[in-house]
């Protein structure tokens, strides 16, 4: 039997949907201005009319990737992708591996360090930033892109909570009865929960490779090499009449994270969800 509607709850939709439309209105409206910057014909923000270009054109992305003698996109772009995949594999394994062991293992000590690395991160990562300068130089990695894989890399582990709430969600009789079959912890956890964790592999994956995917400060800092540059440091260095280069650039670098999530949103969304059970 079909279930009639009262005049209330289809006001109530109403509603709902124009305040939805509303709210993707204004979140959209900012990347199409910045997309159909991107196309601009002159390259300065100073002849747009109001918000838009007055004429368009698809050079400025033949450019970004042609004329590097002032600057080099590709360059940048290589050098971003290096870090961004570097800190990605080395980041994913150490936070498994710290969930894995704080979810797992008793040892004394346990609940501290997890409420001291809670406390910490409620603290922004710039307010180290000046200790962080002076320990590069002292390792001689200024200027150097694995002097920014090892920050983010030893950096990841620090958001490990969401990572051992999944692994807490994984009976551990499973692992003994692992133990029983002559299983060593090495094996139960390569073998028994690794495959268990491919939801939360992505999540962690995903969330190690964007964060130095689009970090500004920290490369800012570490890189003074124009050649060294990532690309959100170098679209920073462009100059006000190429603008639309760095529309360009901006809307580049945005594609390949954006295709990740699209076909990775299912895992990921389970992992978040699967590792916000049990704490």
């Amino acid at each position: 039997m079909k279930k009639h509607r009262t005049p209330g709850s289809i006001l109530d939709t109403i509603i709902t949907y124009v305040i939805l439309l509303v709210v993707c209105a204004i979140f959209f409206f900012p990347c199409l201005w910045l997309i159909m910057a991107s196309f601009s014909k002159t390259g300065s923000i100073y002849s747009f009319r109001g918000f838009f270009p007055t004429g368009f054109s698809g050079a400025t992305f033949v450019k970004l990737f042609t004329d590097t003698t002032m600057y080099n996109y590709p360059r940048w772009f290589v050098n971003t992708l290096f870090i961004a995949c570097m800190s990605c594999i080395i980041g994913t394994f150490l936070t498994i591996l710290t969930a894995y062991t704080m979810s797992r293992f008793d040892f004394k000590g346990r609940k501290h360090m997890m409420k001291t690395t809670m406390v910490l991160g409620m603290f922004p990562s710039f307010m180290g930033m000046t200790a962080v300068y002076i320990l590069m130089t002292q390792f001689n990695l200024i200027n150097q892109h694995w002097g920014l894989i090892l920050i983010y890399a030893a950096g990841a582990p620090m958001g490990y909570l969401t990572q051992k709430g999944f692994f807490d969600t994984i009976p551990k009789a499973i692992d003994e009865a692992a133990k029983i079959d002559g299983a060593t912890n090495f094996q139960i956890f390569c073998k028994v929960n690794l495959p268990l964790s491919k939801p939360m592999l992505v999540y962690t994956a995903l969330t190690s490779f964007t964060w130095p995917w689009s970090d500004f400060i920290l490369p800012k800092l570490l890189l003074k090499e124009k050649d060294l540059y990532t690309v959100a440091v170098g679209l920073m260095s462009l100059d006000e009449t190429e603008f639309a280069r760095f529309a360009a650039g901006s809307v580049f670098i945005a594609v390949p994270i954006v295709i990740l999530y699209f076909c990775l949103v299912k895992n990921m969304i389970h992992g978040i969800s699967a590792g916000a059970v049990k704490g």
